[in-house]
């Protein structure tokens, strides 16, 4: 009996954590706009589950930031503020460092194998003009660096800040990819030979992008702009940003 009791426990973890990764992507994507409200029935018709896991998932996102609660109007998609926004670029900025020299006292040989490896095809993008192929290879990039750190709560740090991110800004394509690659390639050379002072300082001056490379979204969509019919805003158009 325990044991399917066990099961029966991990199947509704799972279960949240998929529910969880499903609502923040359509957050994050623009599918549920900043201030929309989050009904418990709806999400779980809409994820095929019981609402259960969809009040779990809504915890875990409050707790992140995505999701705050309202008096009479229960779970809202979280409307963030220019300075909060202004703040993540901040904060990346000082975490950034310390994962990358983390990342080189405690990577593995994998690690390296992957980093090395997105920085040949970032490079091959680079020169054959595919730089509409490179943002993805950033953010792979992004990640494992911040697994190469040894360090869970750091790593998910640096994910959650860097989805939160992605949420209130569209990045600017470098305006110099290649030059972009070759600090990529730098980085990497510094965890190589675990140089953790030069990986924390190319990863401070890589963190440090100049505002411009990034487009805040508007927070709240303009007075008069229109709805579709479910609800739903627009994603990805010229007059959700400023």
């Amino acid at each position: 009996m325990n044991g399917e009791g066990d099961e029966a426990g991990d199947a509704r973890r799972v279960s949240a954590q998929a529910v969880c990764a499903a609502i923040r992507d359509d957050i994050v994507s623009g599918a549920f706009p900043p201030g929309s409200r989050l009904i418990e029935e709806l999400l779980a018709r809409r994820y095929g589950v019981s609402r259960v896991p969809v009040r779990e998932a809504l915890r875990t996102l409050a707790s992140e930031g995505f999701v705050t609660t309202r008096r009479h109007a229960g779970a809202c998609v979280a409307e963030p503020t220019e300075q909060e926004a202004a703040d993540l670029l901040d904060v990346r900025a000082l975490l950034e460092p310390l994962g990358a020299a983390r990342a080189a006292q405690r990577r593995t040989d994998a690690h390296l194998k992957v980093l090395r490896g997105l920085v040949r095809l970032g490079r091959e993008r680079v020169r054959s003009g595919r730089t509409g192929e490179l943002c993805p290879l950033g953010d792979w990039f992004d990640e494992t660096l911040a697994q190469a750190s040894g360090s869970p709560s750091l790593a998910a740090l640096l994910t959650q800040v860097r989805r939160k991110i992605s949420w209130v800004y569209e990045a600017e394509p470098p305006a110099r990819p290649a030059e972009t690659w070759e600090t990529h390639a730098a980085l990497v050379d510094a965890v190589l030979r675990r140089d953790a002072e030069r990986a924390r300082s190319i990863a401070a001056v890589r963190a440090q992008r100049p505002p411009g490379e990034f487009r805040l979204w508007r927070p709240v969509p303009p007075a008069g702009v229109p709805r579709a019919a479910d609800g739903k805003r627009a994603v990805n158009t010229a007059s959700a940003r400023i």
